[in-house]
């Protein structure tokens, strides 16, 4: 049986007496409850349920700090109209999924209704439901995926599917960017407009030729991404997992 709150009684109201004068105002154990029921429906994966900025080790760099700060305090002011969406651009093993998880679960912490996907489940999903006699959709990946407040896509780009599907990856991320939609990101991919060409260092000269994000997400939707989320480059430090 679940405890009932001293406070309220169950009720979701308790009495507050201000100069003299009795009212019911909202319980605090509603918000606790809100943000309790958010995070149980958010589909993180159990690897990430515990993941937060308390337990996000910075292996005492300089770089990995400024990126840790800058991560905890787009949670701390969100939302934010101008800058609604996060996008954490980094190689494997680099700590991006944890931070972007970490922000992920304090926003919806402040009551905010949100979801995980990994991006190649999502492609699973929408494929699942394709029909290829009639070429559509039942859309309900799509519609999920456009509905929540807020949507952490993790892995973003990672692989290539067919066009049908990349086209409506692309429409879920073009049409949160135009609404303003919050939408968390992380990605391997390149981009050297994000300074983002290299590997071993900045300095290293080492040109990495992967596939960069425009080409696997499509030039329109990674113009929307920049346009809407605050853009975070991770230091290249090894594999975080192992460091950690």
């Amino acid at each position: 049986m679940a405890a009932v709150c001293p406070n309220c009684n169950g009720t979701g109201w308790k009495i507050v007496e201000r100069e003299e004068i009795s009212g019911a105002v909202r319980c605090e154990c509603v918000a606790v409850e809100r943000a309790g029921r958010v995070i149980a429906e958010s589909d993180l994966p159990p690897l990430y349920k515990n993941a937060s900025f308390d337990n996000f080790s910075t292996l005492h760099d300089g770089e990995l700090t400024k990126v840790f700060l800058a991560v905890r305090a787009y949670a701390r002011d969100f939302p934010n109209p101008a800058k609604p969406g996060l996008l954490l651009m980094g190689d494997p093993g680099s700590g991006k999924t944890h931070l972007a998880v970490a922000a992920f679960r304090a926003i919806l912490a402040k009551g905010f209704e949100g979801l995980f996907f990994d991006y190649q489940n999502l492609l699973d999903r929408i494929r699942s439901s394709f029909d290829p006699t009639s070429q559509t959709s039942d859309k309900e990946a799509y519609r999920v995926a456009m509905d929540k407040e807020v949507l952490l896509l993790d892995d973003l780009g990672a692989h290539r599917v067919t066009d049908w599907v990349e086209d409506t990856v692309t429409s879920i991320i073009t049409a949160r960017c135009n609404f303003r939609k919050p939408l968390i990101a992380t990605t391997n991919l390149i981009d050297p407009d994000a300074g983002y060409v290299t590997y071993e260092g900045a300095g290293s000269g080492k040109v990495d030729h992967r596939t960069t994000l425009a080409e696997r997400i499509g030039p329109r939707a990674r113009s929307r991404l920049f346009e809407m989320c605050k853009v975070i480059r991770m230091p290249s430090l090894g594999d975080y997992r192992v460091r950690k």
